[in-house]
């Protein structure tokens, strides 16, 4: 296939400039806001043209202790199919705990969190992928992640845990020289040093986007423009591989087209100058596309087929001691984020309550966007309610789930005390509540109790 080239990343706010943008090679797609069977207007006529769209799936979380959802990776592939995509990518990361394998609730981050560079989180993060790659009809690449806090006791850097897993199972990197950054901000790690111990041959694009640093932390925000230091991280990537695409993320507070537009110039002009210090050809052509590069990395992997995936029990039995593992430890730290209780032995817990109070800002903001009547109804009052109900309400099944349970949550308290703010919420409220799926049962017993409560006011 062709190389990738430059792209952007498609957001129905922006989807009209997009299409009206020059030198767009592809885009990338949230995957799971794209249904397969009523595909945006503007992705369509972009395919039409040409233009390579890519599925980024956010909610997988291959880096859990759990085997991925089957499900989920079934909605993956449809929408690789619908898109007619060349691979999909998702996150090495973790974004939920708890579960059977700890015998506790079910918790949700809403947010990628970093895996511990362990051995047991590398064997099963290869198992979780080597599972999703036979359920998807496209090769898959994976992408590093940016992080506010450090797993103490960890055994790998970044390179040499990104290195084993390409090594050890043939997926591609999707590397995020935003996150590199990120990282030597808040962790201490030097870019140069992580590019040197990647396996660059198994590179199928790179993401570039904005930050902001806040309290000597950055946040990677993809609202803010991309700063100086991210673009020389991308020039000396560029100096060492020329990577098969490069792509600008931008998710909110976008900026008018002619802004993004001067920041896809300077990521070209990275680009340009990363391959002039390697004394290798200006072209946009030049280099491996990523089948080139998938091939390759297959065939000088030493021991992949030793590390082919078992059947059965076999699999089960080699993985479930590492996962069980995993499992305790990726739920004491998501249950201290979201849930208030003690932070783990070992863990900056200055870090870890920052890193809380950005989960419980990200999930007020989220709900926000798929609820907007909320703060419609309570007005200014909104995010101080609403990071008040979180304190003591971790997040179970996901952002519409959570806007249902906060508002039932405030009429429940005798809230908001404004008499007219309070009908619409109990309006809104009783509109939704009766749409609960019947597999949670004692959610929609308390629904109901709710509901004959609040009738009787």
């Amino acid at each position: 296939m062709e190389r990738l080239g430059t792209g952007i990343g498609w957001r129905p706010e922006i989807a009209d400039a997009v299409e009206r943008m020059p030198g767009i090679d592809w885009v990338e797609a949230v995957a799971e806001n794209v249904c397969p069977g009523h595909l945006p207007e503007s992705l369509l006529r972009l395919r039409e043209r040409g233009v390579t769209v890519v599925p980024h799936g956010v909610s997988l979380g291959l880096g859990g202790a759990d085997r991925p959802d089957e499900d989920r990776l079934t909605a993956l592939a449809e929408r690789a199919t619908a898109l007619g995509s060349p691979l999909v990518t998702e996150h090495i990361a973790f974004v939920r705990a708890g579960g059977p394998l700890t015998a506790s609730p079910r918790l949700e981050a809403g947010h990628l969190l970093p895996v511990p560079r362990t051995r047991d989180a590398l064997d099963v993060l290869c198992e979780n992928v080597r599972i999703a790659q036979a359920a998807l009809p496209v090769p898959l690449a994976v992408e590093n992640i940016a992080a506010l806090i450090s797993w103490p006791g960890e055994e790998m850097t970044e390179g040499q845990f990104l290195y084993e897993l390409a090594d050890r199972t043939g997926v591609r990197l999707l590397i995020d020289v935003a996150n590199l950054h990120t990282n030597h901000v808040n962790r201490g790690e030097d870019p140069a040093e992580a590019l040197a111990d990647l396996p660059l041959e198994a590179i199928a694009y790179v993401h570039v986007a904005g930050g902001f640093e806040r309290d000597g932390v950055w946040h990677d925000s993809h609202a803010h423009p991309v700063p100086r230091p991210v673009l020389d991280i991308l020039t000396d990537l560029a100096s060492r591989v020329s990577p098969p695409g490069v792509l600008l993320e931008r998710d909110e507070n976008f900026p008018e087209p002619s802004e993004l537009e001067r920041e896809l110039t300077a990521i070209r002009g990275a680009l340009e100058k990363g391959r002039e210090q390697a004394g290798g050809s200006s072209e946009e052509g030049g280099g491996e596309s990523v089948t080139d590069v998938a091939g390759r990395v297959m065939k000088t992997s030493p021991d992949t087929t030793a590390d082919a995936p078992l059947d059965g029990a076999d699999a089960a039995s080699t993985t479930a001691p590492a996962r069980q593992r995993l499992a305790l430890a990726q739920t004491a730290l998501l249950s201290a984020l979201v849930a208030g209780t003690p932070v783990p032995e070992g863990f900056d817990r200055v870090r870890v309550g920052v890193q809380a109070r950005a989960l419980a800002g990200k999930r007020a903001d989220v709900v926000a966007k798929v609820a907007p009547e909320l703060p419609e109804i309570l007005g200014a009052g909104y995010r101080a309610a609403f990071l008040g109900y979180a304190q003591g309400h971790p997040m179970g099944a996901g952002y519409r789930r959570d806007a249902l349970d906060f508002a039932g949550y405030l009429l429940g308290s005798g809230l908001p005390e404004d008499p007219h703010a309070r009908a619409g919420l109990r309006e809104w409220w009783l509109e939704r509540s009766g749409t609960r799926p019947r597999s949670h049962r004692p959610a929609v017993r308390l629904a109901r109790a709710t509901r004959r409560v609040l009738l009787r006011r």
